[in-house]
């Protein structure tokens, strides 16, 4: 059996690794158009990313306070201290299956399922935080991809009249230049997300094992998230960045920016509540809101059927490896 303070070394090294691969899994969101518009290479665009990412990170932890006590009764949890480890297990699993198939689903519902997973097989369902899930998450998750398609095709239909009568080339030449600053935006609303998640499982995690006294993120747990989600980031997603800039229809750079400062602007408002949404289901929702103004049939629906049936299925896959990791540590004497 590991004593605690090795068993919480582990979960905190996991807990990174997560972190790590959701950045190489959702680095596609902050880039994926900047790069199929042709307005910076990969390579630069990787940088760039990785580089806001963690500047995003450090900006706020409201997103980590949820996490970290909206989702699991920490007082029916308390004597739990391989629930995280179990919740992480689950939300990796998941995400190297998307990652390799190349889809885009969440991280963040990968995590929150684990947790829940988690949760439930070790006090049942009087384990959960029902009424904070219900508002900060379940809700958000309808809502975000909505907002994101709703924002998306008022921004594009704007430009479109704004700029109607302009040439076509001088257009897409401002637009080029101007969606680096969008895609700037949104890999700093990603971080600014995203990297706050595994900062509340990691705070929830010091607590379980009575290392802090309230679910407050240190700021070493701030640091060392910031690190690994941006080294993921620079690991980059080439499968999920073709999914996203290539497959659902063919990008210009006004299309990369209305789509990008749109998902910027619903991921920042709903960190500013503290609502961990899935900046995949966004970003993602974004871009078939902008080709929507071009025509419907501009757009592949197909893949948009596809992409739902991974979002819906996340957090009970997800929940479902997290319980059997759960009886896994339980069964192999991990600790209680």
């Amino acid at each position: 059996m590991l004593d605690i303070p090795t068993l919480l070394i582990v979960i905190v090294i996991v807990a990174l690794i997560f972190d790590f691969t959701n950045g190489a899994h959702d680095c596609a969101n902050a880039i994926a158009t900047v790069v199929s518009t042709k307005v910076l290479s990969p390579r630069t665009a990787v940088i760039m990313a990785a580089v806001l990412n963690l500047v995003g990170a450090l900006l706020g932890s409201e997103v980590a306070n949820t996490l970290g006590k909206g989702i699991v009764n920490t007082d029916v949890v308390m004597g739990s201290q391989t629930l995280v480890l179990a919740a992480l297990i689950g939300a990796i699993a998941w995400n190297l299956i998307t990652w390799y198939y190349g889809l885009p689903s969440s991280s963040s519902h990968a995590l929150i399922g684990g947790l829940i997973g988690a949760a439930v097989t070790h006090a049942g369902f009087a384990s959960l935080n029902t009424a904070s899930i219900v508002k900060k998450i379940i809700l958000p998750m309808l809502l975000s991809p909505l907002a994101g398609f709703a924002v998306s095709y008022m921004v594009m239909v704007a430009l479109m009249l704004v700029f109607s009568r302009a040439n076509r080339r001088t257009v897409s030449k401002s637009f080029k230049k101007l969606q680096i600053v969008s895609a700037a935006f949104m890999a700093t609303s990603h971080g600014l997300n995203d990297a706050q998640k595994t900062m509340g499982v990691i705070t929830l995690a010091l607590f379980l094992f009575h290392q802090i006294d309230t679910i407050t993120v240190p700021l070493w747990v701030k640091l060392s998230c910031a690190l690994a989600m941006a080294l993921g980031t620079a690991l980059g997603g080439w499968k999920i960045i073709k999914t996203m800039g290539h497959r659902i229809f063919k990008l210009e750079p006004i299309h990369g920016f209305a789509a990008e400062t749109s998902a910027a602007l619903v991921i920042t408002g709903a960190s500013l509540i503290g609502a961990p949404i899935s900046t995949t289901h966004t970003i993602t929702a974004c871009i078939f809101g902008v080709g929507s103004t071009k025509r419907l049939s501009a757009v592949r629906w197909e893949l948009a059927a596809n992409l739902a049936v991974a979002w819906v299925i996340t957090i009970p896959a997800a929940g479902f490896v997290a319980s059997m990791s759960y009886l896994l540590l339980q069964f192999l004497g991990v600790a209680k």
